[in-house]
């Protein structure tokens, strides 16, 4: 069974994730750095870590595994669950899986430098309506993937398993 975790301190999508989970029976993880409004559902689990630097961060990429789906804007944190086989979107709905996490790193850097350097001021554009509709379709498809996925693993492991369960 696949999860979805939600780096929900700054996430806009919180409430489009529990409508999409609860359509498809998906437990979630809302981890943040302090206690956060969501549905009375045993499918949520409020996470709140211990103020620091990464702590949530931290606590998602230690748990999340292949054909979980994460729903972060954190690239560092993106890429640590991508290296672990999850399925990551950001809240517009960018798929950032093994063929994009190496260009959004390298972008995520140059513009870190380009600020810092005070070539470039300001951040991302403004969250639209069609930002909110790009990530509902992107997260229905990928937990849908997702699911597929992990049922296909675990019958393939079943399948390559000797009759009984042991070793001859």
């Amino acid at each position: 069974m696949i999860c979805i975790f939600i780096d929900a301190d700054a996430c806009p999508v919180r409430d489009e994730t529990y409508i999409v989970a609860a359509r498809h029976g998906v437990k979630t993880y809302v981890v943040s750095n302090r206690l956060l409004a969501a549905p009375d559902s045993p499918l949520i689990e409020r996470v709140v870590v211990t103020e620091g630097m990464d702590e949530a961060d931290n606590w998602i990429a230690e748990r999340v595994k292949a054909h979980d789906v994460v729903i972060s804007s954190d690239i560092p944190l993106s890429a640590r669950c991508v290296a672990k086989g999850a399925c990551v979107l950001n809240p517009n709905g960018r798929i950032l899986d093994e063929n994009a996490i190496g260009m959004a790193l390298a972008m995520r850097n140059l513009m870190e430098d380009l600020r810092s350097t005070g070539t470039m001021m300001g951040g991302a554009r403004s969250f639209t309506k069609k930002d909110r509709s790009t990530f509902l379709s992107a997260l229905d498809t990928a937990v849908v993937r997702g699911k597929k996925q992990a049922a296909h693993s675990i019958l393939a492991a079943r399948l390559a398993a000797p009759p009984g369960g042991r070793d001859v």
